[in-house]
C-alpha cells in the first residue's frame, strides 16, 4: 500500500515550494506543531517535492521518485523514527540493529499507512548519529540529493549520548553535506536539544480544519455517521488524535488529568497517586501521559490568554489560572519528561512532579 496524501497546510506547501523554486530551502529544517497534525507526512511531501523527477513546480505523483517516495521504497530517501533501545553492546552492532528495527518499522507502516503513535519506550540513542552520520556520508543512490527525516527528534536520549557522539551528530547538522536535506520533526520546540534547536529553520504547521479531518477520516478511514462526527469532535484539528480517539492517546489523557486532580487536591491525594505508580518502567504509558499533562496545560494556557478552546479542559483548570503559572507547570512537566529518559524511580519522580505543580498551580 502507499501513503494516503498529505492534507491541509496549504500555505505551508507554497511557501516549500517557492523556496524550491528560488533555491533557497533551509538544509535543516525542523517542522513544529501540535501532536498528530501530519508532521511527518509533511516532510514526506517535501521529499516528495525534492525528488520529483517530473520537472513541476510541485510533486508530479506519477513519476517513479514520487511513486517510491509515498510507497516509502526511495532509496535517497532516509526516514528515521525512534525505536527500541539496541541491545547490542559493540557500536558497530548497535547500529546495524537500529536500522533493522527501522526497517521494520518501514515495512509496517508501508502494510498499514494509518499508523499509530510510537510506543512510548522508544527514542533515539547514539547508534541513530552514528547511523546518520554514515547515511550521509553516502554519494544519492539515483537522484541529486539525499533526504533524512527525523521523526519525533525531542526523543533523542541525552543520557546516552558520550561527547563523541554529541559532537559529531551536532558537526553533521552545523556542516550538512551539499547533497543532503535535512528535516526534523517535534511537537514543542522546547523539547529539542537547545544545541540542535538553533542550527535548524523552524516551520510550524497549524491544525487542520475540521472539515478536512472529516473528509480524511471518511475517504481514508472508513468513518461515517456518530462514530466519524466523534472522531472529529475530539480531534481538534489532529487527525492523528482523531485516528487514536478511544485507544491508547485517550488513555494518556485520562491519567494526565487524574494526575492534575491529585496534585491539586491535597497533600494525601499526591501521596496516593504516587504510590499508585510503579516504581519501574519512567517511559512507555508513563511518558505518554506526561506528553498528554505538557499538552493540557498549554491548552490551558492559551485559554487563559483568552481565546477559545480547541478541546474541553479538565474541570480542574476550568477556574481561572495565571498564564505563567500553567506555563511554569507545564515546563515541570517537561523537565520531569526528560528526566524519565534516563534511570530514574517514576514513582519518586511523580511525587516530585506532583507537589511542584501544586505549589506553582
Amino acid at each position: 500500500m502507499t501513503l494516503p496524501p498529505l492534507v491541509g497546510h496549504d500555505a505551508e506547501r507554497d511557501l516549500v515550494l517557492r523556496a524550491i523554486a528560488e533555491d533557497r530551502l533551509p538544509q535543516m529544517i525542523l517542522l513544529t506543531g501540535p501532536q498528530g497534525v501530519g508532521k511527518q507526512r509533511f516532510g514526506l511531501w517535501v521529499a516528495q517535492a525534492l525528488l520529483c523527477e517530473g520537472g513541476h513546480t510541485r510533486p508530479c505523483g506519477r513519476c517513479r521518485a514520487c511513486l517510491q517516495v509515498v510507497g516509502l521504497a526511495h532509496p535517497d530517501l532516509h526516514w528515521l523514527m525512534p525505536v527500541p533501545r539496541p541491545k547490542a553492546t559493540e557500536p558497530d552492532k548497535q547500529v546495524e540493529e537500529l536500522a533493522e528495527a527501522i526497517g521494520a518499522v518501514i515495512e509496517e507502516r508501508r502494510k498499514n499507512p494509518l499508523y499509530e503513535p510510537l510506543d512510548g519506550l522508544a527514542g533515539h540513542f547514539v547508534a541513530t548519529a552514528r547511523l546518520l552520520q554514515r547515511r550521509a556520508a553516502l554519494t544519492p543512490a539515483v537522484a541529486k540529493r539525499k533526504v533524512f527525516l527525523v521523526a519525533e527528534a525531542d526523543r533523542l536520549v541525552p543520557q546516552e549520548a558520550n561527547p563523541e557522539a554529541a559532537n559529531a551528530l551536532l558537526k553533521l547538522l552545523e556542516e550538512p553535506p551539499a547533497d543532503s536535506q535535512f528535516l526534523l520533526t517535534v511537537v514543542d520546540p522546547n523539547r529539542l536539544l537547545p544545541t540542535i534547536r538553533s542550527r535548524v529553520v523552524p516551520l510550524r504547521l497549524g491544525r487542520v480544519p475540521d472539515a478536512v479531518v472529516e473528509r480524511f477520516l471518511g475517504e481514508y478511514a472508513g468513518l461515517a455517521g456518530s462514530e466519524l462526527r466523534t472522531r472529529v469532535a475530539v480531534a481538534g484539528g489532529s487527525i492523528g488524535r482523531a485516528l487514536g480517539a478511544g485507544d491508547d492517546a485517550s488513555k494518556a489523557v485520562r491519567a494526565a488529568e487524574e494526575l492534575l486532580r491529585a496534585a491539586l487536591g491535597g497533600a494525601g491525594n499526591r501521596a496516593e497517586r504516587a504510590l499508585k505508580q510503579g516504581p519501574w518502567a519512567a517511559r512507555g504509558d508513563f511518558t505518554a501521559m506526561l506528553d498528554a499533562l505538557a499538552e493540557t496545560l498549554a491548552e490551558g494556557a492559551r485559554v487563559a490568554t483568552g481565546r477559545s478552546a480547541r478541546r474541553p479542559l479538565p474541570e480542574s483548570l476550568r477556574s481561572p489560572r495565571p498564564v505563567g503559572a500553567l506555563l511554569a507547570a507545564q515546563a515541570r512537566v517537561m523537565a520531569a519528561r526528560e528526566a524519565a529518559q534516563g534511570n530514574v524511580n517514576p514513582q519518586l519522580l511523580l511525587a516530585v512532579l506532583a507537589d511542584e505543580l501544586a505549589e506553582v498551580l
